[in-house]
Formats: structure tokens, sequence, C-alpha cells
């Protein structure tokens, strides 16, 4: 793939997971978790999200400020920051309750989708309620990946109706490999895709690329919390596309992040971890 100019936009959700039990809470969400590891890769990002005027709002500005996000459509709005009640099992987080705050409302301006559609790649995900908006960026002639994770499955039957047609690079989770993965991951690139990407947690992740299946294993790792994996995953996955690296070596990538990712207790390394 030809090299192309490196701006990302991470457009949708943020979120505090919590764990009562532990006494332990850091910031994340979808595109947060995304955002952090691409910039991290070194391609600049602008996060567009709205956190609440709560102190985990706080903290989450204050974070994407370390970490040099651009901030300039970030909103902050009155309530609370949505929050992930979790409980962690066996190094398996576990959701336990939710309360989705400021995000229940969250909804995006023209000038939030305008200024997305102004970077190469948009990233989005299904619990970012800018779904709606996906046809319209990708209309405007930029990449859109999408993490559909288990969703799709269910209750996100129709924000993947509604988008399939309009991702370039599609990603979900199973719980295997096998027949009905691999026959959904062709079946979603008939839709429109140019890349479908399963991943199934220890077993690794695999490619449909319209032509073959292209599978890659897990990265060794010391495992403290599965959080964030496949944020990590696709965040490694999408730097390598953009910077003109073939499929397999994009998974790898993909796979070494999320490796270190899943060897710490937050969404990302200890040497800048967010609101633990």
């Amino acid at each position: 793939m030809s090299r192309i100019k490196k701006t990302v936009a991470a457009l949708g959700d943020n979120c505090v997971d919590i764990y009562p039990d532990l006494g332990l809470w850091y910031c994340t969400g979808n595109v947060v978790d995304f955002g952090v590891h691409m910039q991290r890769l070194g391609i600049p990002v602008s996060i567009i999200t709205t956190t609440g005027n709560d102190s985990y709002g706080t903290a989450m500005r204050e974070l994407f400020q370390r970490e040099k996000l651009d901030t300039s459509h970030v909103q902050t709005a009155e309530g609370n920051t949505a929050r992930s009640y979790m409980k962690l099992i066996d190094k398996e987080r576990i959701y336990d309750k939710w309360d989705g705050g400021v995000m229940d409302t969250i909804s995006f301006s023209k000038e939030d989708i305008a200024f997305a559609k102004s970077h190469d790649l948009v990233h989005s995900a299904m619990w970012g309620n800018a779904h709606m908006h996906i046809p319209e960026i990708h209309n405007s002639g930029g990449l859109v990946s999408f993490d559909y994770a288990d969703e799709f499955l269910s209750d996100g039957f129709d924000v993947f109706e509604q988008t399939i047609e309009h991702v370039d690079f599609a990603f979900f989770s199973f719980q295997r490999d096998g027949d009905e993965a691999r026959d959904f991951l062709q079946h979603v690139v008939a839709r429109g895709p140019k890349i479908a990407v399963a991943t199934f947690g220890s077993e690794g992740s695999l490619v449909w690329d319209g032509t073959v299946f292209i599978h890659c294993g897990i990265m060794p790792s010391n495992l403290v919390n599965t959080i964030g994996a496949g944020d990590s995953y696709i965040a490694g996955f999408m730097h390598g596309i953009l910077n003109g690296m073939d499929i397999a070596d994009c998974m790898m990538q993909g796979a070494s992040v999320a490796a270190e990712t899943v060897s710490v207790f937050g969404p990302w390394s200890e040497k800048q971890k967010g609101g633990i």
C-alpha cells in the first residue's frame, strides 16, 4: 500500500473504569485507548469527544494534554464522565455496571465532523455514538476504521448495518477461529471494506483481504489485565497501514502493542499511564 499523509482523528467515547474491590481506576474508552497508542507510535491524533465536568473529566482532559493529543474538539458538558464499574477475575476484566453520564447524550457538531474529515484516517467504535456520521466521513474520501468488537452479533446489529458499507478497515472480536468467523469476514469484505479483521484473544488474529486469509499469533507477555488489548491491537495495525506496511507486518505490530498493554493493569504502559 502506498504511503499517505499521517493524520488521525479518534471520534467517539471516553470513560473511566473503576474497580471498587481494588480501589483503583483509570481513564479509558475505545477511541481514547486507540488514540493514546497511535500518538505514542508517532502519528499525531486529534480526539473528538465530550467529558463530564467532574473530577474524572478533569483527569481525562489532563491525560489528553499529557499525551499531546489535539484537544481542539474536546467538549466539557454538565454531568458525570461515563463510568464503567469493573471486576478483575483471573486477570480477565469483567464489566459489572455502567453509568453513561454525558456519553448518553453526546452529539457531534457540523464543525466536529468537518474537522474529522480533514484527517486521513478517522477511527470510531460501536459505543461512540458517532456511527450516524460514518457515511458522510467516508464519502469525503478519507479512510475509516471501525471497531465492532462482538456487539455486531446482538445490540449493535443496526450500527453494523448503517456503517459497514462506509468502513475501510473493520475489526471484530470472536471467541475462536473457525468457519463462522471466516465466513463472516468474507461476508464483510463483500459489503465494502478493504480489510476485515477478527481477533480471538489468546488465539491471535485473522485477516481476510478479499483474496486470502492471513493468521497471526499473539506475542509473549506477562498477562496482568486484558483491558485495552483490542484497542491497542487496532492502533498498531492501523499505524502499519498508514506507513505502507504489508498486512502480515501490520498484524504483528498490532500483536506487539497488545502484548505490552496486557502486561500492565491499565490500558497502556505504566511509564505514562492515565488515572490509576
